[in-house]
């Protein structure tokens, strides 16, 4: 697709360079970056066959059989298009860049699309509830939201799709410009790079995260991005609530407080699902997050 090439070698890394020149003046494309780039190029050209329509009507009609979830049945026909789209991107580019360890289209739809379609109704729910003013029932519209270690892009909405890894990176750059979303940026940056930054800090209304720390170095990734009144969600396994107490003071120094844990439907083999809700009550000190890899070496 011409316009996926653009984005991915052209618009990313002008995006890239924006926001790393004023936030990250460290920044640079390394050799191993140039040779990712070359890689990608091949697999945006070999991906481009992924939009023949006898491509997306096979995966439609395989998700369907394969993934029963009420979210998927609600879907609109462009919408599962745009999921077959991107399910078949991932295991192409998955043969040459290892972004994921599922190798099956039905174990993607199951494990990854589901399990994270499944927090929609959730994510929905709780911001029209605890920060929505009561005289704009409806104002879900516009939501800022920020996906912390994005990985392969799951889940996604309004989102800013943050990840420290540069072939994952490429990838959902890739996928952007397949899909054609106009409402989505990548950005490449370590959590606690970003959270100092003032472009980003406390500019989101919403910060997700789906399997990627434990919830006190998780706090510190995702609660100095999210605003004064805006929610932080972090999807868990089936049984976290010696993480979540562990959590407590880390989610309160950052300006939050744990709200509730639901469960959350999933089809996932890895059984039922919880999502941490947490409200940000105040700003977070200054002093926060701190360095790179220090909330994970050093959790609160």
């Amino acid at each position: 697709m011409p316009f996926a090439s653009s984005a991915l070698f052209g618009c990313n890394y002008g995006l890239y360079s924006a926001r790393c020149s004023y936030c990250f003046p460290n920044y640079r494309l390394s050799s191993t970056i140039h040779r990712r780039l070359r890689i990608a190029r091949t697999l945006a050209n070999d991906t481009a066959a992924l939009q023949d329509g006898g491509f997306i009507e096979t995966v439609c009609s395989s998700s369907n059989a394969d993934a029963d979830s009420t979210v998927i049945r609600t879907l609109s026909l462009q919408q599962k298009e745009r999921i077959s789209l991107f399910v078949g991107s991932l295991l192409e580019w998955n043969e040459r860049m290892n972004l994921t360890a599922v190798k099956q289209r039905s174990d993607v739809m199951k494990r990854h699309v589901e399990d994270s379609l499944a927090l929609l109704p959730l994510l929905r729910r709780s911001y029209l509830s605890w920060c929505c003013p009561a005289s704009s029932p409806s104002s879900c519209d516009g939501l800022r939201l920020v996906d912390v270690g994005s990985g392969s892009g799951l889940p996604a909405w309004k989102v800013t799709l943050l990840d420290s890894m540069h072939k994952r990176c490429l990838f959902l750059e890739h996928v952007v410009a397949l899909i054609g979303l106009s409402n989505v940026e990548v950005l490449c940056e370590r959590a606690e790079n970003v959270g100092q930054c003032l472009d980003f800090r406390e500019t989101f209304d919403v910060a997700i995260a789906r399997a990627v720390a434990e919830m006190r170095t998780l706090a510190e990734y995702c609660l100095p991005l999210v605003r004064i009144g805006g929610l932080f969600i972090a999807a868990k396994g089936h049984n976290p609530q010696e993480e979540i107490r562990n959590a407590e003071r880390a989610v309160q120094l950052m300006g939050g407080s744990i709200l509730e844990l639901c469960s959350v439907e999933s089809h996932s083999p890895l059984g039922q699902r919880t999502a941490v809700i947490c409200f940000k009550g105040k700003a977070t000190p200054k002093k926060y997050p701190r360095n790179t890899g220090i909330p994970s070496k050093m959790p609160l």
